[in-house]
This record gives C-alpha cells, sequence and structure tokens, in this order.
C-alpha cells in the first residue's frame, strides 16, 4: 500500500522550530540570559495563543458552547493565527469530525488508536486525508461568522504578522531581537504545539474513564494544568456541549474562568451546561459497570451483582426524586416566588430528598468498593 504524501513543509516547521527550542534557547539562556521581562512576555504569549485555541477555537467554534462578542472573538481569531494551528475554520473543521468519529482508524483525523505518535503529531506530516481541505460542509454555521472566514481567507498573512511582528516588536522595544525571537517566538510556539497536541495523544491515553468507557478519552488533573483546562478529556468527550471541562470548584479549568468572567462583562452569553442529574448518572453507571467486571469470576457472583443492582436501581430512583425537586425549586425562585420557595413544603421535601439521595450513594458506594 503507497503511503501518502510526506507534508514537508509542516515536517520542516516542526523539526527546524523544536531544533531551535531545544538547541537554540538553551545556548542562549547560558550564554547570554533571559531577564524577567523577558520571560513574563513570553508567557504572556503563550497563555494568549493557549487560551485562543481551548477558548475560542475548541470551545466557542468547535463546540459553541456559548456566544461571544465580536471583539473577544477577534482577539481569538488573532491569538490562533499566532499559535500556528491552521485556520479556526479548518481545526474546527477536523475537531467536529474527531468528535463524531473518535477512535474510528479510517475516519478520525488523529485516532488515538493509531498510536501515541500517530495522534500527537504524526497526522499532520503526511496528506492522509486530502479531502479535509476542500470540505468544510461540517461547519457552515461558521462560513457564516465572518471574523472566522476574515482569518480563514488572510491566515497566511495572519500567522507571519503574529510568530514574527510580536517577538520582533517586543525585542526592538526591549532591546533585545534575538532572545525576544527566540523565547517569544519559537520557544513559545513549541510549547503551544506540544501542549495543545497532549489532547490529542496523552488525554487519550493516561488518565481516568470517569463517566465513559465508549471511547479512549480520560480525566488527567495534570494535563489539565498544562492545557489550560483541557486535560478533563474523558468529560469533555461524553458531555462536549459544555463550556466547562473541569465541572467541580477544585479543578484547574482556567478557559472555564475566562468564559466565565467575560460574561460578566458582558462579553460571553447563552454558556452551556450538562443536566447536572445526567452527570451523576454517567459517573454511577462507570462504577457500576467496573463492579460488575470485578465481580464476574467471585465465587458468589450472582448473588453480589444482584444485590449491586438491586441498590444502584433504588440509588437511580432517589436521584430522579431529588433532581426533580431541585428542578421544581429553581423553576419556583425563577418566577420570583422566592420567599414563597424559603418558606414553602418543596424546600423541606426538596432537603428530605436532598439528605437520602446522598445517604443511598454513600451506602451504595461503599456496597460497591466492598464486592470487589
Amino acid at each position: 500500500m503507497t503511503k501518502p504524501r510526506v507534508l514537508w513543509l509542516n515536517v520542516f516547521v516542526f523539526l527546524i522550530t523544536f531544533l531551535f527550542a531545544a538547541i537554540a534557547v538553551p545556548y542562549r539562556a547560558i550564554t547570554h540570559g533571559f531577564d524577567s521581562a523577558e520571560i513574563i512576555a513570553a508567557v504572556i504569549c503563550f497563555c494568549y495563543c493557549g487560551m485562543s485555541i481551548t477558548a475560542g477555537y475548541h470551545r466557542l467554534w468547535s463546540h459553541k458552547t456559548y456566544q461571544a462578542h465580536w471583539s473577544l472573538r477577534s482577539l481569538f481569531a488573532i491569538g490562533g493565527a499566532f499559535a500556528l494551528q491552521n485556520s479556526a475554520l479548518h481545526w474546527s473543521s477536523d475537531h467536529r469530525i474527531h468528535h463524531k468519529h473518535v477512535d474510528n482508524n479510517d475516519v478520525d483525523p488523529y485516532s488515538a488508536k493509531r498510536g501515541f505518535w500517530f495522534s500527537h503529531i504524526g497526522w499532520m506530516l503526511r496528506d492522509y486525508q486530502p479531502e479535509r481541505y476542500n470540505n468544510y460542509d461540517n461547519v457552515r454555521d461558521l462560513q457564516k461568522d465572518k471574523i472566522v472566514m476574515w482569518q480563514h481567507k488572510h491566515y497566511l498573512l495572519l500567522t507571519v504578522l503574529t510568530n514574527f511582528g510580536i517577538p520582533l516588536a517586543f525585542g526592538l522595544w526591549h532591546g533585545d531581537v534575538i532572545s525576544s525571537l527566540l523565547l517569544l517566538g519559537v520557544l513559545r510556539l513549541v510549547l503551544s504545539h506540544h501542549t495543545t497536541f497532549f489532547i490529542n495523544s496523552l488525554a487519550h491515553i493516561w488518565g481516568k474513564q470517569t463517566y465513559t468507557d465508549k471511547n479512549t478519552a480520560r480525566d488527567n488533573g495534570i494535563l489539565a494544568f498544562f492545557t489550560f483546562g483541557e486535560g478533563y478529556h474523558n468529560y469533555h468527550h461524553i458531555f462536549e456541549n459544555d463550556y466547562r471541562n473541569g465541572i467541580r470548584w477544585w479543578q484547574f479549568d482556567p478557559t472555564k474562568w475566562l468564559i466565565k468572567g467575560c460574561e460578566y462583562l458582558k462579553l460571553t452569553s447563552k454558556l452551556r451546561t450538562s443536566p447536572e442529574d445526567k452527570i451523576e448518572k454517567a459517573k454511577l453507571a462507570m462504577i457500576l459497570k467496573r463492579s460488575q467486571s470485578k465481580l464476574a469470576y467471585h465465587p458468589n457472583a450472582d448473588e453480589l451483582m444482584a444485590k449491586l443492582q438491586q441498590d444502584y436501581d433504588a440509588l437511580i430512583v432517589k436521584l430522579n426524586e431529588f433532581y426533580a425537586a431541585k428542578k421544581q425549586m429553581l423553576m419556583n425562585k425563577s418566577n420570583e416566588l422566592v420567599s414563597e420557595v424559603e418558606s414553602s413544603e418543596l424546600v423541606k421535601h426538596y432537603q428530605e430528598l436532598k439528605e437520602k439521595f446522598i445517604e443511598q450513594k454513600k451506602n451504595w458506594q461503599l456496597l460497591a468498593a466492598q464486592t470487589v
């Protein structure tokens, strides 16, 4: 079978920037040094590129998890060009194909089942799916966004102006062009590339399958730290329309905080979240599945599985009752019936159901742990 043609431009860009980052940057650091202003500027540029991809390319344009003001979209479009990861239109098209056909080696552009190297960078070194550069049928909605199409049309010019212009301008202002080009230009670009690429590779290999095992995506807090919150990838692949990836307050997801913070400034709106009961059910279903798998060869497997399933069914009943009461209470509050709600029987009923659900959940999780 003939291998797809090599994309030599991509090969040279990845290879040359990596060699400069791995050799020239350390050499410059040893022989000349970088001052705090250069380091801070490089970190700011890295964060700008990263958040333009996560908040812009990914959660805004690929998944439509919220709406953004034209000024914010413009910043993301320029930052995406600075990150040098193709136009928002093309990036989003690839990503939607990935979600629709995840782990399908023949369709998924960066299927993790083809190995770490392929999903990390190999898929961009050969022309595996040339039709992807001509067919944008799955992003027709984005073709109505003037900023997306402006960036797509002028992508090459924008990449040159940002990747050379920004480091060069800072270097001229600061008085050290070479250090600026190496730090803000090359090293920032390489780090921006590979931290993003880790979501396609490591986030499908390393971590926990908290909510589903129907695909290879994993949740990994360490990766979330380096990828502006994108490491909670197992959650994302089952609840892709949620503007959050780290749904708990303690989970590191600065992209979520940026989107939510911009809502207070009227720069973002219509933030989408997944129903809490569906999230809880997905997590409990995975615990049940793992427990059943581990019980398969237990001497009393049938008896223990029946007990586990029985208690699980009871837990789901409590869960449905609790979230139905919670939904009703929130509806009353939204209808400006706060005073009535606070003193009504509904609140008392809600609190009782909450306590019963928490107790039932605790007992079932204890049973699941004991049976394995």
